[in-house]
């Protein structure tokens, strides 16, 4: 048993487990839960078992390119066979940033009218609610584990999980400073803890105690990585296993991955081109960094053959250490599903795999600071990938997180059910976003539309997993540090900044955003800011109308 189980038993003991009754244990065993229709049309094969299980498995910062069943070199064999036996969206928005994608996630609702994550301000309105809160109404138990970012409490009377391990120390892989079981913080964890295993061993716990005392009952469970957010640190055996492997560098990575991609059907636009002077204006100064870090650090998104000799090694080995993080989330989510298949639950569970948004090209040094002389990678360095490898980690598409050009908000986005998919391996194209998941959540598990005042924003996507089918709604809204976006069908409207000029885009022939066309057609991109001011307003007046919410505030983080 883990040091993980063995706390989480210590505190579950003190816990009541809850019984479900015996009308809601009929519900659930009779309905065909999978044949749960959108607007009143059956989408899904039915299954008369049991209501689906759901799995939510959020990646921290991970490229839309980076994982091997989306064109990239990095192992990712786990998510690759969930796409192999599931579908793969290309058109998945996040917000843009960790915060308001959690939000966005966990509620149905965009960030600005809910203002329930640690980013966005203002009150958080009493018509806001969660997954797990509507899931409890259909006889299901919820489990969280690993990073939060919410400013409600995670369990019962906040968001509503059972269970959460709650981590809240961001700066920090190897000696989290602190972390919460079930709103108890927990004591700093053993030699040899790394938070994406701690993560993953916590799910697992959940899992076995819920096979234990609660197997009748259907269950939801949101992991949340930190990986592979900056600082980049990862055992040293997976950085080993990509020592060298970067070492052409970043365009020759991005024209590799496009021409894949293209091949694959994942995109069919240009490769963006590389924008050295945008980066985020709260990262340290190139010079600072440089001092901090040493010689080889390359703090923009320059040609890479202008690297000298050691900034191309100190560049090769940050690559390598990010492609660590990733090829290690992706083996404890294999612990967390060889978990579900043991509990012979797999072919009953829809799984699904997001990105909170695009790679990251921040540069910060926080937490202990960044020892130059010891092991890149290991606990005492705090390194980032930078402006040209999060370019890179986003191909083809444009910039990266925090903005909403098309390399910030765009997400993997896998989704695999045994028993609810037929036309596995497939493709969508559909454009669909975070606020889209809570609702087909609750729909697929037999419930309806929220009844409270603020109503679902996003949209039931189960239609869209049979076969493409374009999710009907007006548009798509982004804001996000005063980047700005409105997506609608196939336009979508941008500005970078505050006072950043609009920019207009035909996304069904440049999503790369490479030829600006609000000159060309400036009615349309009149008519389309004037929808997003509109947006912008109703949404703060929506959320300024309400009365505050009474739901228990929770714990805060030291990170973004």
């Amino acid at each position: 048993m883990s040091c993980c189980e063995s706390q989480l038993r210590i505190v579950s003991l003190t816990l009541e487990g809850s019984k479900v009754n015996r009308r809601t244990f009929l519900k659930a065993t009779t309905l065909a839960a999978a044949a749960v229709s959108c607007n009143g049309m059956p989408v899904i094969a039915a299954t008369k078992r049991r209501k689906p299980n759901f799995v939510i498995i959020l990646a921290d910062d991970m490229g839309f390119s980076d994982a091997g069943c989306y064109g990239g070199e990095i192992e990712t064999p786990v998510f690759d066979s969930l796409a192999a036996g599931g579908t793969r969206y290309t058109g998945m928005y996040s917000a843009g940033r960790c915060g308001p994608s959690r939000s966005c996630l966990m509620t149905g609702m965009y960030a600005q009218q809910t203002s329930a994550d640690v980013m966005t301000p203002g009150k958080i309105p009493d018509y806001v609610s969660f997954i797990p809160q509507h899931l409890k109404k259909e006889g299901y138990r919820s489990y969280h584990s690993g990073k939060w970012h919410l400013r409600i409490d995670p369990l019962a009377e906040g968001v509503g999980f059972d269970h959460s391990y709650t981590m809240l120390d961001e700066w920090r892989f190897f000696t989290q400073k602190k972390h919460e079981l079930d709103d108890t913080l927990l004591p700093p964890p053993p030699e040899g803890y790394y938070s994406t295993t701690a993560i993953a061993d916590y799910a697992v716990g959940f899992l076995k105690e819920h096979q234990e005392q609660h197997s009748s009952e259907p269950f939801f469970l949101y992991i949340a990585f930190h990986a592979p957010h900056f600082p980049l640190q990862a055992p040293q055996e997976d950085i080993d296993q990509y020592r060298g492997r970067f070492d052409d560098g970043w365009d020759k990575m991005r024209e590799r991955r496009h021409k894949k991609m293209l091949q694959m059907g994942l995109v069919n636009c240009g490769l963006a081109k590389m924008e050295p002077d945008v980066y985020p204006p709260w990262n340290q100064p190139e010079s600072e960094l440089i001092k901090l870090e040493g010689p080889g650090e390359v703090a923009r998104a320059v040609p890479w053959d202008t690297l000298n000799d050691e900034q191309k090694k100190f560049e090769s080995m940050k690559m390598s250490i990010h492609a660590a993080m990733v090829t290690r989330m992706d083996k404890e989510t294999g612990k967390i599903i060889d978990q579900i298949k043991s509990m012979g639950q797999f072919d009953d569970t829809v799984i699904i795999f997001l990105s909170d948004n695009g790679a990251s090209a921040e540069e910060l040094i926080r937490g202990d600071g960044h020892d130059r002389n010891a092991p890149p990678g290991s606990a005492k360095t705090h390194l980032s990938i930078g402006p040209g490898w999060a370019t890179a980690s986003d191909t083809p598409l444009r910039l990266h997180k925090s903005y909403v050009h098309e390399g910030g908000i765009a997400s993997p986005f896998i989704v695999h059910w045994t028993n609810g998919l037929k036309n596995k391996g497939k493709l969508r194209h559909d454009v669909c976003h975070f606020v889209d998941i809570a609702p087909t959540f609750v729909e697929l598990a037999g419930g309806g539309a929220k009844q409270d005042g603020g109503g679902w924003t996003g949209k039931c996507l189960a239609p869209t997993i049979v076969t493409n089918s374009p999710v009907d709604r007006p548009y798509l809204y982004f804001n996000h540090a005063n980047n700005r976006a409105l997506r609608t069908k196939d336009w979508k409207l941008i500005a970078r900044g505050q006072t950043g000029p609009w920019e207009l885009y035909d996304m069904k022939v440049d999503r790369c955003e490479q030829k600006d066309l609000a000159s060309a057609k400036p009615e349309l991109a009149k008519s389309m800011e004037d929808q997003w001011s509109q947006a912008d307003r109703s949404y703060a007046q929506q959320r300024d109308a309400a009365k505050t919410t009474t739901l228990k505030m929770g714990p805060k983080s030291n990170g973004a």
